[in-house]
């Protein structure tokens, strides 16, 4: 819902970053791996009561999310990058419920429906943008990509806001959890309607 709103504001510094890890030879996949791999690391660091640490990684893990199309904006993009993106994207979302599910057990029942609700926004995202791609649609409102990005009720930014309530009020998590599986619920619904709307 707030991607597009923000990209305006965030890509400039971000683009301007990009051309500097492009000259010293930093590929945009290799921030992409970068970026998974401390997203992971959140869940581990989460799974084990350092919550302010598991914060400071979600968001480095989201800066290089952000930067690797940067990097790739500004040297080659690719059809593999775009798939290790979204791969590297939801290893990160289901990392980090799954740490608060082994940090209380009482979180593990919630963890697991946040995850099943990031699997099913997933699912509409990508069956989506196979159509779109199909019917040779494209939109870079979200920025150029190596495929189409519907919109909905939750995106990246309202993703990342929730892992950040989440962290500073780990005791909140089954709540926070069950506010964003809705808002998930919702935006597949929003996509399953456009997709009737888009592609009869």
């Amino acid at each position: 819902m707030l991607d597009s709103r923000l990209r305006p504001l965030i890509d400039p510094p971000l683009n301007a970053i990009g051309k500097g890890l492009a000259r010293a030879g930093i590929t945009a996949n290799q921030v992409t791996i970068a970026g998974a791999v401390i997203g992971i690391g959140a869940g581990v660091a989460i799974g084990y009561h350092y919550y302010l640490l598991g914060l400071v990684l979600v968001l480095l893990s989201r800066v290089l999310d952000g930067l690797d199309g940067a990097v790739a904006r500004v040297t080659k993009q690719s059809d593999f990058g775009g798939y290790l993106d979204i791969v590297s994207d939801f290893a990160f979302y289901v990392a980090v419920p799954l740490g608060f599910g082994f940090a209380a057990s009482a979180n593990l029942a919630f963890a697991m429906i946040l995850i099943a609700s990031f699997t099913l926004t997933g699912i509409s995202f990508l069956a989506y943008a196979v159509m779109a791609a199909k019917a040779g649609r494209e939109t870079d409102a979200h920025g150029k990509k190596s495929f189409f990005y519907n919109t909905g009720l939750a995106e990246g930014t309202e993703t990342i806001t929730a892992f950040v309530l989440m962290c500073l009020l780990p005791q909140y998590f089954a709540a926070i959890a069950v506010i964003y599986s809705a808002m998930c619920v919702i935006t597949v619904i929003q996509r399953t309607i456009a997709a009737k709307v888009d592609f009869p």
